[in-house]
């Protein structure tokens, strides 16, 4: 399985890179996309449900809170107790993704590559909405697997503002 190293938090990242470059002040990173604080664990929720194909998985994240705020733009889902993450398509660096108050987004997951010539099976996967959170593991009952769910070279959409539009994502990025 390929894997995605886990990040640290984008807004921390972008603030610390700012400063290094010297071209940076608190002044010029609250105008950026990281000037909204990382969504806190607790503020948020995550969904998984079976996907639209064979092997898929429908992710969702919704804040809860009263405040906007971001995650990466990458969700994180890693299976079981295999090493890695899923994979984003397109293939993109980590950035923060804006959530609004009570403000919902969603990717698709393809858990097995129609390719593959081996597999594993684990019995849950877990979704967090940033790297910087522990997430939340759903069986493979839930995501529509009971037998296990088959993963092989996993990819991820970015979140998106639909589930639709998640849907469309994968379907485009992967032939």
């Amino acid at each position: 399985m390929r894997i995605r190293p886990v990040l640290a938090a984008p807004a921390a990242a972008a603030f610390a890179l700012l400063l290094l470059a010297g071209t940076g002040t608190p002044a010029a990173v609250a105008a950026g996309p990281a000037a909204l604080p990382t969504c806190r664990e607790s503020a948020v929720s995550v969904s998984a449900a079976p996907g639209a194909t064979a092997h898929a998985v429908r992710i969702g994240v919704t804040n809860r809170s009263g405040r906007a705020c971001v995650v990466n733009r990458i969700p994180t889902v890693t299976f079981g107790d295999l090493d890695g993450a899923a994979l984003p398509v397109p293939p993109v660096e980590s950035a923060p993704y804006r959530l609004a108050a009570k403000g919902s987004a969603y990717a698709a997951v393809r858990t097995l590559d129609p390719a593959a010539t081996e597999t594993r099976t684990v019995a849950y996967l877990t979704v967090a909405a940033d790297p910087s959170h522990y997430g939340r593991s759903f069986d493979a009952a839930s995501v529509g697997s009971p037998g296990g769910i088959l993963v092989w070279e996993p990819v991820t959409t970015l979140w998106q503002p639909t589930r639709a539009a998640a849907d469309a994502a994968l379907a485009a990025t992967v032939r």
